[in-house]
């Protein structure tokens, strides 16, 4: 499948402003759906299919493929050079304003797999809706931003909002890099494949995940802080009692956030809550 040539077919010029780089080297879409595991049982949401490059691919290993694109220009051309693969559905529409059981199936226990080559302007906005929403996917393949990707599977020391946000819903492990050239318009940076399995429970107990995330956004909203200082600004609360409730759940209230892993988190977000009922 030629890009080039698809995109002169059908008279379009890629938006940039949509994050529109084609996926075009044939061994990085293989890798991407050798990731993905995919089986003839598999229901398959991708998320901007683009011209079709990957769909096609998932096609023919999944049992069905639900493929969902912003750009109406897109939608329409897929149709057409999708018209023969009957497990194939292209559906017009926001991802972040869908429901993704909704738009695969009403049946009870049904699983699913995400794989996409997401926009890297909204990346972290469709993996947080993903991974919060009701029915969550058992898997995700996506290809986003080196860096990003990089900060995706960080390790304590170098933990991000981002990092907290994925590793508590599941594992991430990079299995592929991908370079700027293997894209149609190249990009600025290279991008890699992130494979995420994800927990059937969260790796903590958490009853409250709105408010668990308070915490954590609130510790690295002033990430050069001191977590104690950081806290104590971020959820209003006295530096002493911070500190105090840190040294309660065995952490160093000189410790940045960081610096955390999960299940730290966890033991830090009881002890605020603790504090917070007081």
């Amino acid at each position: 499948m030629d890009i080039r040539k698809l995109l002169h077919e059908f008279d379009i010029q890629p938006k940039k402003s949509l994050g529109q780089n084609f996926l075009v080297d044939q061994r990085a879409l293989e890798r991407i759906v050798e990731a993905a595991e995919l089986g003839p049982e598999d229901i398959v949401l991708e998320i901007g299919p683009g011209l079709g490059t990957l769909t096609r691919l998932l096609a023919a290993r999944a049992g069905r493929v639900v493929a969902v694109e912003l750009d109406s220009r897109l939608v329409e051309a897929l149709k057409k050079i999708l018209a023969d693969l009957s497990n194939v559905e292209v559906i017009h529409g926001d991802i972040l304003e869908l429901d993704p059981a909704a738009l695969l199936t009403r049946a009870a226990g049904f699983q699913y797999k995400v794989v996409a080559n997401l926009p890297y302007y909204i990346t972290s906005a469709i993996l947080r809706h993903l991974l919060t929403a009701a029915v969550k996917p058992k898997l995700m393949v996506v290809t986003v931003q080196l860096e990003v990707a990089r900060r995706i599977v960080a390790e304590p020391g170098d933990m991000s909002l981002l990092a907290v946000s994925i590793q508590f819903y599941g594992r991430p492990r990079i299995v592929a890099r991908i370079k700027a050239g293997a894209f149609y318009p190249s990009p600025q940076v290279d991008s890699a494949v992130v494979r995420i399995d994800l927990h059937e429970q969260p790796v903590v107990e958490v009853d409250d995940v709105d408010s668990f995330f308070e915490v954590v956004r609130a510790g690295f909203a002033q990430r050069r802080k001191q977590l104690r200082n950081a806290l104590a600004a971020e959820l209003g609360l006295p530096t002493n009692q911070v500190a105090q409730a840190l040294s309660r759940a065995g952490i160093n209230p000189k410790r940045r956030a960081q610096t955390l892993n999960i299940k730290e988190w966890a033991r830090v977000w009881k002890e605020i809550q603790l504090l917070e009922a007081d």
